[in-house]
């Protein structure tokens, strides 16, 4: 049986870091531009040799800028949303497609860390999506060699989520902690399950606190008391360039009492490793995370197949609300109206929300085919379409189209 072959890249406009991962693989492998160091982070940086179609990515580019006096590219992923123009070597080139190229170079590498064949899916980890760059990706996935559906971008967070919820089960049998430190901030973010659902609810809180200047190992002894008083923590991670230069000392006596601690620059792209292998269907998934992208609430109608009155889901709690879209087409029996049915994970009850069909043409109970679909505009607000198909030869579309916009709070 062939093993499905996944990669994850962390990246940011200062570093990427880039991972693999296969089923029969413990846990994920990273790549180092270094052979056996953990030198994980790739700066990226991309860089022509002046007169000549080479380019160079990474600590390469570094080196050949200064031998040049100049000319490397750096903040590719900001410059290419922004769809700036970058002059290189006496060329304009468009940052859409120098990121491409610095993208392309980097999935070459996967081949010394994992399979040498393309990898079926790629989950790109991004400190903040937006719908910007889920629609840059969008574009570019043809070009790196992938469908539209084979690449998912993800925040920090969510890899986080991935990453916690995949280890041993003693270091998420409570709450989980990630500590990320960088320009003089600690991004805390507590993890969360809810065991009596199923799927089990999963929830991160964050909050950002200052660690900048002298005194930060009793600065980051104080946060790390502040966030463990009164909460049994099963595992805290730590990432990020700020804990770097061995400064912990008493914090490390508190991070380590009576919990598993870990430190590390892979933990993102790891957890994007295990979040391919989970999306693609490969792992089995009990858990449900509403983060900031996720939708809150099931989206469903009650309808009548086979004789057996069931829900049909239009667009699922946990869904990332910039890329979900549901669709479907029914057969009207009955009156003139559409109700749909919201209801969040973690409660029993529902709420319904009625919509008419204003003007719809009068036809026999039957044969009126309509066409619903179902638009996030946000994490809690749909965009519903309706189009009225007609039924064939009997009864032509009359072209009616209605638009709503659900409010998943209610009015």
């Amino acid at each position: 049986m062939e093993h499905r072959f996944y990669l994850g890249i962390d990246l940011d406009d200062g570093n990427a870091v880039l991972s693999c991962y296969e089923l029969n693989m413990r846990e994920p492998e990273t790549f180092s531009m270094v052979a056996g160091s953990q030198l994980y982070q790739i700066p990226v940086l991309l860089a022509k040799k002046n007169g000549m179609g080479q380019w160079l990515i990474g600590e390469e580019a570094g080196r050949l800028a200064m031998e040049q006096g100049g000319g490397s590219v750096e903040a590719l992923l900001t410059r290419a949303l922004r769809q700036e123009m970058v002059f290189v070597d006496g060329e304009n080139y468009p940052a859409e497609e120098l990121l491409c190229l610095f993208l392309k170079k980097l999935l070459i590498l996967a081949g010394g860390i994992g399979s040498s064949r393309p990898a079926d899916k790629l989950v790109v980890c991004v400190e903040q999506l937006s719908r910007g760059l889920v629609e840059l990706f969008a574009g570019l996935a043809p070009r790196l060699g992938f469908s539209e559906t084979q690449i998912t971008l993800l925040d920090r967070k969510e890899c986080f989520y991935y990453f916690a919820c995949c280890q041993p089960r003693e270091l998420v049998l409570h709450d989980v902690y990630l500590f990320d430190c960088r320009d003089g901030r600690v991004q805390c973010c507590l993890l969360t399950h809810r065991k009596g659902t199923s799927p089990q609810l999963v929830t991160i809180t964050e909050e950002t606190r200052s660690i900048s200047g002298s005194g930060q190992d009793e600065a980051f002894l104080r946060i790390l008391g502040d966030c463990f008083q009164g909460r049994i923590v099963s595992s805290a991670y730590l990432t990020g360039d700020g804990f770097d230069g061995g400064w912990m000392k008493r914090s490390v006596s508190l991070l380590c009492q009576g919990r598993r601690a870990f430190m590390g620059k892979n933990l993102y792209s790891k957890g994007a490793c295990y979040a391919a292998a989970v999306l693609d269907g490969q792992r089995e998934w009990q858990y449900v995370y509403l983060g900031d992208n996720e939708m809150k609430v099931n989206v469903s109608l009650k309808v009548l197949q086979r004789g057996v009155t069931e829900f049909y889901t239009l667009i699922s709690a946990g869904a990332n609300w910039y890329e979900t879209v549901g669709e479907c087409e029914v057969l009207l029996d009955g009156t003139p109206e559409i109700s749909f049915w919201l209801q969040a994970p973690e409660d029993k009850s529902a709420r319904m929300e009625r919509l008419e069909l204003a003007d719809l043409p009068e036809r026999p109970a039957g044969t009126t085919r309509l066409r619903i679909t179902a638009k996030p505009l946000s994490d809690e607000r749909v965009q519903i379409r309706i189009r009225d198909l007609g039924f064939g030869e009997f009864f032509r579309s009359s072209g009616k189209v209605w638009e709503y916009v659900m409010s998943l709070e209610g009015e």
